[in-house]
């Protein structure tokens, strides 16, 4: 049984930093690229980023390019999003996801998890 299994969401204030974690099981991780999606109230799934299954190249969305980071550990089977100078706007449930872009087949999600950005 595939699992994704996201923690770390809460609320933070504007600027702040959060790092959201998925723990993956149940499938190879090894060989899939994993990326992060978001649903902001009241609107679609945005793919905010992307990394190969080697860690060797990443996707940002530009909305959050040079704000977020994704990163990976093969190892412990997890993937990860730095999320840093929140602005309200990032306010959403977040998702981790197998594929590496807007466009790839996402074949597996988690549940997601709560991010809320508020003074």
């Amino acid at each position: 049984q595939v699992q994704l299994v996201e923690s770390g969401g809460g609320l933070a204030q504007p600027g702040e930093s959060l790092r959201l974690s998925c723990a993956v099981s149940g499938l190879n991780f090894d060989i899939y690229a994993m990326g992060w999606a978001r649903q902001a109230p009241g609107a679609g799934i945005e793919w905010l980023a992307g990394i190969y299954s080697d860690g060797s190249d990443t996707w940002y969305a530009d909305s959050v390019k040079d704000r977020f980071t994704i990163s990976r550990d093969n190892v412990k089977k997890e993937v990860y999003l730095q999320m840093n100078v929140l602005k309200p706007e990032d306010t959403g449930k977040y998702f981790c996801a197998t594929g590496i872009l807007p466009t790839t087949q996402h074949d597996y999600w988690g549940q997601g998890i709560q991010v809320t950005v508020a003074p």
